[in-house]
């Protein structure tokens, strides 16, 4: 009888869980439904407000239902860059937009080379005689060249425009791991790998800094082409190599300082801004000061649909490879490698363009990427590949499917290199005055022993297996490119190369974007018209996640949250603690071999991520 009470009071409980459950969902949703704010209908003509309150990705990962539910929204979201370009190419057409408005306060960045893909898309605005105003309390690097485009580049008169450059600094772990008794076994080919560096050095080794500085070198001059091209009246080069001489010679504003040197043409506040937009694009009856007649962002690209549906198919391949599935803004191998092949049995597509956006990672998560474009390439469809602002490592070995391969000189690719990595705790045992004892049977039993150390008989299975991996990287590469194993090799061993160089080495065909690709691809399978429109082959947005998205979005126009630059450079510290903790967590977590680009942060969307998760795989790392 007891059991029987015991099971029937467990029943009662996962009950009276279960609806509990249902009734916070059910209030939850009463609540969002209750204070969901309806978008009114597009004015009939005024400025499309592009107000980015986060940063621009190739595919943006799915809204989380729990946070929203419960409140905690983050503070940015997740443009996807083909919405942003198609807006602003549409308003480039559409007689309702008089103007553009880049609101830029709460930008956080993207990779170089999607910037340069939206100021593209800018450029076409004013080409076709219509005004582009930028407007942000403070400019930093990406915000800025993005700005750079506008007819009209508006500055708060407390602001600043604070360049810094590409660089970062890396948090190396030797020493603490040392004092702490870790010992990280490292296997790698390539002397540029230089991912594992932080566990085995206390600096970076000259390779690296020469690697790492001729890469930083070369896209800060892929940024200023690109912003001098946009504003020539800029003296963006004395004013980045001696900021403090121009604040000085300004008499310490920094507003006046950048107006001085040709960045921006007006200062103003927000209130005077929207005057002058509303002088253009008509004012807003119903606001108060400084507004103005406004076509906003989301409801504007959902009224301009993206009704492509031809014959040329494009696969994104974007973020962290991993093995198995994953959903958007992460490259699961399996479900890309599914959603391919079930677009292939529909035979709808003709040719494929495989859009690559990824430091890589899992280097069989890439293998099964790749594999699955070679069944396209069987059926006889024509394969161009087009690099966003990075496609590296493993991002590279699927790009070696590609007959065309199209970057930009931005873009960061190559890192054709191996390595794997596993931390031991020996040491910390004996300092904790523990031990471990037990019995095996092969000379691979218990291994790797976490709490012996490895043993040489594993060793050796693991660098030959990395070993053996990157023969077969550089066999890719050498037959895609059409080198010989020793010609890759030397262009290889983790070296990472911006693509203006990486197209003087034969590592990527033409410099060009997506539509270039998509073009070729059409040319290739000789299709035209409305068949050589791109068919996206990617899973649909989740759109329950969606509307809680949108019920928790604000319609307002009138500008986000203002960030100055100052304060950006004094949270950056901790972005970069937070980023490299991340780096390590995902390194330890990750698979045994894997062909991953850490140097490629360079060309990532900026985060700030707002709470370390400890996982099994970090407190083994920190030894913990």
């Amino acid at each position: 009888m007891r059991v029987v009470r015991g099971l029937w009071k467990l029943l009662v409980g996962v009950k009276d869980a279960l609806v509990l459950l249902l009734l916070l969902l059910f209030f939850a949703i009463l609540y969002a439904a209750l204070t969901v704010r309806p978008n009114p209908a597009l004015a009939n003509s005024g400025a499309l407000v592009v107000r980015l309150d986060g940063a621009v990705v190739e595919q943006p990962k799915d809204a989380d239902p729990f946070a929203i539910l419960s409140g905690n929204t983050p503070a940015t979201r997740e443009y996807r860059l083909r919405d942003v370009v198609r807006a602003i190419r549409s308003a480039a057409t559409d007689a309702q937009v008089k103007a553009v408005v880049l609101d830029l306060d709460s930008f956080t960045g993207g990779g170089q080379t999607a910037i340069e893909t939206v100021g593209e898309a800018v450029d076409v605005v004013r080409r076709a005689h219509k005004p582009v105003l930028a407007y942000a309390t403070g400019y930093g690097d990406d915000s800025y060249q993005l700005a750079a485009h506008a007819s009209e580049v508006w500055l708060n008169p407390l602001g600043a425009v604070l360049l810094t450059g590409p660089g970062t600094q890396h948090l190396y772990y030797k020493g603490l791991l040392d004092k702490i008794g870790v010992t990280t076994h490292v296997y790698k080919v390539g002397k540029f790998k230089s991912a594992v560096e932080p566990y085995i050095r206390t600096d970076q080794s000259p390779e690296a800094r020469a690697a790492n500085q001729a890469l930083a070198d070369s896209l800060w001059a892929s940024w200023q082409d690109d912003v001098h091209k946009a504003r020539p009246k800029a003296t963006i080069a004395a004013y980045a190599r001696d900021p403090a001489g121009a604040l000085v010679a300004a008499q310490g504003d920094s507003a006046s300082a950048a107006m001085r040197a040709g960045l921006v043409d007006t200062l103003g506040d927000r209130i005077a801004f929207g005057q002058r937009v509303a002088s253009i694009a008509g004012t807003d009856a119903n606001g108060g000061p400084g507004s103005y007649s406004a076509l906003p962002f989301d409801r504007y690209l959902a009224a301009h649909p993206d009704g492509a549906a031809g014959k040329v198919g494009v696969l994104t391949v974007a973020g962290e490879i991993t093995d198995g599935t994953a959903g958007p803004g992460t490259a699961g191998g399996e479900t890309i490698a599914k959603l391919l092949t079930s677009e292939l049995a529909k035979k709808r597509i003709k040719a494929l363009v495989v859009r690559i956006d990824s430091p890589g990672g899992s280097v069989t998560g890439s293998e099964r990427i790749r594999t699955a474009i070679l069944a396209a390439k069987a059926q006889g469809l024509p394969v161009v590949v087009s690099m966003g602002s990075v496609a590296a490592s493993g991002g590279y070995w699927v790009s070696t499917t590609g007959g065309t391969v199209f970057a930009e000189p931005s873009t960061i690719t190559g890192s054709i290199g191996v390595f794997g990595m596993i931390p031991t705790l020996a040491g910390t045992l004996q300092k904790l005055g523990l031990s471990a004892d037990g019995v095996g049977t092969t000379p691979l039993s218990g291994q790797p022993d976490i709490y012996h150390g490895t043993s040489e008989t594993f060793d050796r299975l693991i660098q030959t297996g990395i070993e053996a991996v990157y023969r077969r990287f550089i066999g890719l590469v050498g037959q895609a490119r059409h080198m010989t194993p020793t010609k890759v090799d030397e262009i290889g061993q983790g070296r990472v190369w911006a693509g203006g160089t990486a197209r003087q080495l034969g590592l990527v065909d033409r410099f060009g974007g997506l539509d270039d690709a998509i073009a070729l691809a059409a040319s290739q399978a000789n299709l035209s018209g409305t068949d050589a429109t791109p068919r996206w082959i990617e899973r649909e947005p989740n759109s329950w996640k969606s509307l809680l998205r949108d019920w928790t979005q604000k319609n307002d126009t009138n500008g986000g949250d203002a960030i100055d630059p100052w304060t950006r450079i004094a949270q950056r510290p901790q972005v970069l603690l937070l980023g490299a903790i991340g780096d390590a967590e995902r390194i330890a977590a990750g698979p045994a071999i894997q062909v991953r680009c850490i140097e490629c942060g360079f060309a990532e969307a900026p985060s700030t991520p707002t709470r370390l998760k400890l996982t099994p795989a970090l407190l083994a790392l920190i030894g913990k």
